[in-house]
């Protein structure tokens, strides 16, 4: 029996379970107006050919945008962000997702809608110094290929 921590979607998602997985699905269909403005500039590999998938569920979490290939996921937080509560929740929630081998990019909605360029110039030099190596897909055509861990 194959280890499950091996395979294609237990990597891409990092365990994240089935509920989380299907409220991802409902995310994608109520992005904020930031969210839609940097999905515009990540969509279809137009930044760098690098692929970004939205509201993609990891481990406990659902990041706003995530590069596997990268092991990059980019928040696009809303004003609630800065109490002092929410903040330490991000914070921890960040920890673990680095702990885990992820990246964290983190951006306010007013900084994506009013400093666009600035914020993919961010994330241009983030792709262009990451430890992880641009290759083709690990998923292969159709996703079904397995690889190793990181």
């Amino acid at each position: 029996m194959p280890n499950k921590e091996n395979t294609v979607d237990w990597l891409l998602h990092l365990g994240a379970d089935e509920e989380l997985i299907r409220r991802a699905g409902e995310l994608r269909k109520v992005m904020t107006e930031a969210e839609k403005i940097l999905w515009k500039e990540l969509r279809d590999r137009r930044l760098m050919g690098v692929k970004f998938r939205r509201q993609h569920p990891l481990h406990l979490y659902i990041a706003d945008f995530y590069c596997h290939e990268l092991r990059l996921a980019i928040e696009v937080d809303g004003g609630i962000h800065e109490h002092e509560d929410i903040r330490e929740h991000d914070e921890n929630r960040d920890a673990e997702l680095e702990r885990l081998g992820v990246t964290v990019l983190r951006f306010m909605n007013e900084d994506v809608m009013e400093k666009t360029e600035k914020v993919v110039d961010k994330i241009r030099g983030v792709i262009v110094n990451s430890p992880h190596p641009l290759t083709t897909s690990p998923l292969g055509e159709g996703g079904k290929d397995k690889f190793p861990s990181p």
